[in-house]
């Protein structure tokens, strides 16, 4: 521990009475105009005091401008050691800064957007991705490859032949440099079983679990067991990959409903015809007066 740290704090009297000289530095340092009055003052150790002005920089409110004055031992003469614009403890501070992976939520990734993978991705695995081990006494094994020189061989690289486990692996898509590790799959599992589980309120409100609904379909592999993808266009999960004990009002035997009644054919009576009157009868009142429509038929040569 220091001799500043066990001593009294007071501050040194010409340190603390050296206020125009910490206000004449600390306008040098900032513009014109931006220093405020004095604020405070803090003894840092033996003849070292620094001085606070405010700040009145547009944008920096609560910050302050510290200059520090020092003088040596039996001296009567003050000096500036720095002066530095510094937050004070309502100051407005941006907030501290967190790395790109801790900010990444699902959903942020868009198009043209390169999410990368940490090469020890606890998720992912080392897949399939090499040829076919070469035998103990071949040309390209490391046992042999010291003596090519020696022995005046060459080197020939070749692909797998069809049949070979490389040409399978590729075939069956599974030559890929890393695979899902059981890590990456239970915590996939996890995922999933929150946003589409039996613990959501969807799924304990539904009638019946997605095990038996027809528009379930299975995934392969061990995940068949607990998941599979929702092919209900009318299902809140449709198109997501769902746990079976999920359900939701979309069950294709929730309620089934009966085929609506098929109306009858129309009956036409082709045996007789109706009779249709040309003028519509006096007394309906939606005709004019008889001594009008003679006068009518008169002018445009009707008889």
């Amino acid at each position: 521990m220091s001799a500043a740290t066990t001593r009294s704090r007071t501050p040194d009297r010409l340190c603390a009475e050296a206020v125009d000289l910490a206000r004449t530095a600390a306008d040098e340092a900032a513009a014109p105009g931006v220093v405020g009055g004095h604020v405070s003052l803090v003894p840092e150790g033996d003849r070292v005091v620094t001085h606070f002005f405010e700040c009145r920089e547009a944008g920096y409110r609560g910050w302050r401008w510290a200059v520090t004055v020092a003088r040596a031992s039996r001296a009567k003469n003050v000096t500036v050691a720095e002066a530095v614009l510094l937050p004070g403890p309502d100051a407005l501070l941006a907030p501290e800064w967190v790395p790109w992976s801790d900010r990444l939520r699902p959903g942020d990734l868009g198009p043209g957007d390169l999410l990368p993978t940490d090469a020890d991705d606890l998720r992912l695995e080392p897949g399939y991705s090499g040829e076919d081990a070469p035998p103990p006494n071949s040309a390209v094994s490391e046992e042999m490859a010291d003596r090519v020189d020696a022995e005046d061989a060459e080197i020939v690289t070749r692909t797998p032949a069809r049949g070979g486990i490389a040409s399978v692996a590729e075939e069956l898509g599974m030559r890929r440099a890393r695979v899902l590790s059981r890590y990456g799959l239970h915590v996939a599992a996890d995922r999933w079983e929150d946003s589409f589980g039996a613990k959501t309120t969807m799924a304990q409100s539904a009638p019946a679990s997605c095990q038996s609904c027809g528009f379930l379909m299975p995934l392969s592999g061990s995940l068949k067991q607990a998941f599979g993808v929702c092919a209900n266009e009318f299902s809140p999960a449709d198109g997501r990959v769902v746990s079976l004990s999920y359900g939701c009002g979309g069950h294709s035997e929730a309620a089934v409903m009966p085929k609506p009644p098929r109306p009858a054919p129309p009956v036409h009576d082709s045996t007789r015809a109706d009779e249709f009157p040309l003028r519509p009868a006096p007394d309906s009142g939606s005709v004019p007066d008889h001594a009008e429509t003679t006068a009518q038929d008169e002018d445009l040569g009707h008889s």
